[in-house]
């Protein structure tokens, strides 16, 4: 009987704990940007781990990278993920201006180093993210990160980089709901080459249809300071790039950006368009494990 009840505590016991390991491997808290844009901000892995915080792209938010925060092999590493300002969970400022001046995000991506109290974090861009992350380097510097992961990440918003999809983008920035709605559905399926599930497909077009349609409107216009942020970079650089991208010419950004900075180190998928890391995961997230336990 004794062992019997024994056996029931010491179960008990290990139930709690792994609850409360569990509870303790995910964090959601909010980030407050200088010019008071709250900032939703989330965290899963080891909170002793090395940090890695990842930057989505245009239309996206948190759940972009959930084949990343779901690997194994990547749970040894502190992860943290926001969702950038007219995205997701966080606010969602109804001047176009909000958007327009690239120094906004390259504040709120510090104002989250600093929170979160990331130490040297490696940060990694996807698309727009990628702007973020050189905005973030032109106001800051590269003393406070460990290196950086550019995922099909945009290097400047000229023709020559980026494709043009006039209908697409008309369509949405469009007023009226079905011609918007329709729009980022068009904009999403030019993201993948190998194109997703239903499933992950449908939750990434809700993601979109949270998006703030005058951050849409003004993203176009976004400064991208690629000289003042690349050129004195010295931790290492790793730029992805899917070779079938229909957002962003490949080759052309990789010739811009090492013009730059000639030490970038740069890698192409042969079977992913825009999205590497949900068209490749398994690929991606092996890289992205090993450049992060390189830094």
């Amino acid at each position: 009987m004794a062992l019997s009840v024994y056996r029931h505590l010491l179960l008990s016991l290990l139930l709690m704990l792994f609850s409360v390991s569990v509870l303790a491997a995910e964090k959601h808290y909010t980030v407050t940007a200088p010019d008071g844009v709250r900032l939703a901000v989330q965290e899963r892995g080891d909170p002793q781990g090395k940090p890695i915080i990842f930057i989505h792209g245009l239309l996206g938010s948190r759940l972009n990278w959930e084949q990343q925060l779901n690997d194994p092999q990547l749970q040894r590493f502190r992860l943290i993920t926001y969702d950038l300002r007219g995205h997701g969970l966080s606010d969602k400022p109804e001047q176009e201006a909000a958007y327009r001046d690239g120094k906004r995000w390259g504040e709120d991506l510090a104002a989250v180093i600093d929170a979160s109290r990331a130490r040297k974090p490696l940060l990694v861009g996807w698309s727009l993210g990628g702007a973020v992350i050189t905005n973030y380097l032109a106001l800051y510097g590269d003393a406070g990160i460990s290196g950086a992961l550019y995922v099909d990440g945009v290097v400047a918003l000229t023709p020559a980089l980026i494709p043009a999809h006039p209908e697409v983008y008309r369509d949405m920035t469009a007023g009226d709901l079905k011609t918007h709605l329709d729009g980022e559905r068009a904009f999403l399926r030019l993201c993948f080459w190998r194109q997703p599930d239903a499933a992950t497909f449908e939750r990434l077009l809700a993601n979109a249809a949270l998006a703030a349609w005058p951050m849409q409107r003004a993203v176009p216009s976004l400064s991208v300071p690629l000289e003042q942020g690349l050129k004195d970079v010295r931790v290492p650089l790793l730029f992805i790039y899917g070779e079938h991208d229909a957002l962003v010419r490949p080759q052309a950004s990789l010739k811009q950006a090492a013009r730059v900075n000639p030490r970038i180190q740069s890698r192409l998928y042969a079977h992913s368009g825009h999205a590497p890391f949900i068209e490749e995961p398994a690929r991606f997230n092996q890289d992205l494990a090993r450049f992060a336990g390189s830094l």
